[in-house]
């Protein structure tokens, strides 16, 4: 699946038990409820797997962050209890319940680094940029409060997204010193 393209997985499908595995890639998750605007419910690399009878009666939308390759498969034994899915939302749950957005903002950056990053010799790299408004509505603030931030951090060197390519780079101060663990 080429990067930035969407797919629904199919509602109708639900209570059929079902995985759908990341070969390869980075994918967003988030559903697709008027009622919650496409909020994010988690983030998944090669190797995560999402089971799509857990999913809201509306479904799920996948969106390819990076070139995607994705398999369906049957759910096996062993995968019940805590999936990739109900991770995600627990960390996200933990960031938003932090005072101030720049906490937030600085915890997140973290947690996607940590989980979805690349160590770098004097940096860490994200292999896909997400917008300001998408960074808003991961911790609650306004696209506004979100570049402001970017912005302090950019002119302090902890932030860096410049040139045409796709990736956003982190300094390890940045990162090292976020208010949560992760």
């Amino acid at each position: 699946m080429p990067r930035l393209q969407t797919v629904l997985l199919d509602p109708t499908a639900r209570g059929q038990a079902s995985v759908l595995e990341v070969m390869e890639g980075v994918c967003r998750v988030y559903c697709p409820c008027e009622e919650t605007e496409g909020m994010t419910l988690a983030f998944l690399q090669s190797g995560d797997r999402l089971r799509t009878d857990r999913l809201c009666s509306d479904g799920a939308c996948v969106e390819a962050l990076t070139a995607l390759r994705c398999r369906r498969d049957a759910v096996g034994e062993n995968e019940i209890g805590i999936d990739a899915v109900n991770e995600w939302t627990l960390q996200l749950l933990r960031i938003r319940h932090l005072g101030q957005a720049e906490q937030r903002l600085h915890a997140l950056l973290a947690l996607l680094v940590n989980r979805l990053g690349l160590r770098c010799s004097d940096s860490f790299q994200l292999p896909f940029r997400l917008t300001h408004d998408r960074f808003g509505e991961l911790i609650g603030a306004t696209r506004v409060t979100t570049t402001r931030l970017m912005s302090k951090w950019r002119q302090s060197e902890l932030v860096d997204f410049s040139g045409g390519n796709l990736s956003m780079s982190f300094s390890p101060e940045l990162i090292e010193s976020a208010p949560l663990s992760f």
